[in-house]
């Protein structure tokens, strides 16, 4: 089964985490205890000293104990847990991970989970877990629990909150989860307005015994999508829903980051690639909309989302953005163009229908990208939600396949 290994900076917290040990053994799992502090010894004998931890730093270990700024220290430890969990995984020896600090430990456990493989049990007991948690979860299945109270001792709190943690990564490990039937993996992008899209398409692949992973374009869906591929868990993509470009060049809240598709031509699998959803930029509430905005058409989604139409020259940004990305490709890729709307809402008689920013996307995407006999573009008449078009989309995988 391997251990489960508990994580802390001891110098501070070795009380707490050696309570968090107590309890996992408790719970029936084995626990390897494990020192990332860089200012002093720890408190109590770990399983895995600091020392061993900082000596897998590429700089070796006075690259990580010979810190005498905190801040310096904290990020060379984080880059050598990262390492040493790594080969420590690659062992059989990781069964799960649960971590407990403030926000220096949060920041310096955190990046080695987010490292490890989609699966793997993680827990993050933390301080700052009731605030903005993007930064330490990234797109990665970690499980961050707020302290409620600082970790300082065992309290009549403390010992609550930190003994569910610990029953939890116990659980998680000692229950594991049976292996799914092994199929081909996809991934596919979605967005509400490109449901019908995706969904036939999906349904369609099901069918033909692929499992189909469906991702919300949120940026943080894109970037969670890619994780798997270079990870080796998706064989196939369906990039239906290009929609975070538009937020990565405009400014939006949902962007993907600019390596959005690096991975994926990287790894060389079958690319199908749509441009979904490309007539919106994605705000918060509408009158979080930036002031340069407000002018623009805009769609209340809902609530907290507002959409604003993209301007030709938007779109003209957006194909020059996508083409630079896949001129780079090397392995069989098709890109179809919905020449009839590329969302719900850009149909004939919607508040998004332009065909002129349409024009300008789908003209310029086709004089920038380097047409090859592995790298073509296939224009349709259909709005993208139409049969036809879900229909051609599956055609497309299955002849680059």
């Amino acid at each position: 089964m391997g251990s489960i290994y508990a994580i802390a900076t001891m110098d501070t917290k070795g009380e707490e985490i050696g309570y968090v040990a107590e309890c996992i053994r408790k719970a029936g799992a084995e626990v390897t205890v494990v020192d990332v502090g860089t200012q002093s010894d720890a408190q109590d004998a770990p399983d895995v000293s600091r020392e061993t931890v900082a000596a897998c730093h590429a700089g070796g270990t006075g690259a990580v104990l010979g810190h005498t700024d905190r801040g310096e220290a904290v990020t060379a430890m984080g880059e050598a847990l990262c390492a040493y969990l790594l080969q420590e995984y690659a062992e059989g020896n990781v069964a799960g991970i649960i971590g407990i600090g403030g926000s220096g430990g949060t920041a310096l456990i955190t990046p080695a989970m987010q490292a490890l493989p989609i699966g793997v049990p993680k827990v993050m007991v933390s301080t700052v877990a009731s605030g903005n948690t993007e930064p330490y979860m990234g797109c990665c299945d970690i499980a961050m629990m707020y302290s409620v109270v600082d970790v300082a001792g065992i309290n009549r709190v403390s010992r609550q909150v930190l003994g569910n943690a610990a029953h939890a990564i116990a659980g998680m490990v000692v229950n594991t989860v049976a292996e799914a039937e092994d199929k081909p993996t996809l991934g596919m992008t979605m967005f509400g307005v490109t449901t019908p899209c995706v969904t036939m398409v999906r349904e369609a692949l099901e069918k033909d015994g692929y499992d189909c992973l469906v991702f919300h374009a949120t940026g943080t869906g894109g970037q969670a999508m890619e994780k798997l591929v270079e990870s080796g868990m998706i064989d196939g993509v369906l990039d239906i829903t290009t929609t975070e470009v538009a937020d990565e060049v405009v400014g939006g809240v949902f962007p993907a980051g600019p390596e959005r598709m690096d991975r994926i031509l990287a790894r060389e699998i079958p690319y199908v690639v749509s441009l979904g959803a490309l007539d919106m930029v994605n705000f918060g509430a509408v009158e979080t909309v930036p002031e340069q905005f407000k002018n623009r058409t805009l769609h209340v989604h809902n609530a907290q989302v507002t959409l604003m139409r993209t301007t030709a020259d938007e779109n003209r940004q957006f194909a020059e953005w996508i083409a630079n990305k896949l001129n780079r490709s090397t392995a069989p890729i098709q890109i179809l163009i919905p020449e009839n709307g590329v969302s719900l809402i850009d149909d004939d008689g919607q508040p998004f229908h332009d065909p002129d920013a349409d024009k300008a996307l789908f003209e310029t995407l086709e004089a920038r990208l380097e047409q090859t006999e592995n790298r073509q573009i296939k224009r349709l008449a259909n709005n993208i939600n139409d049969p036809e078009f879900a229909a051609a989309l599956v055609a497309s995988f299955k002849e680059i396949k």
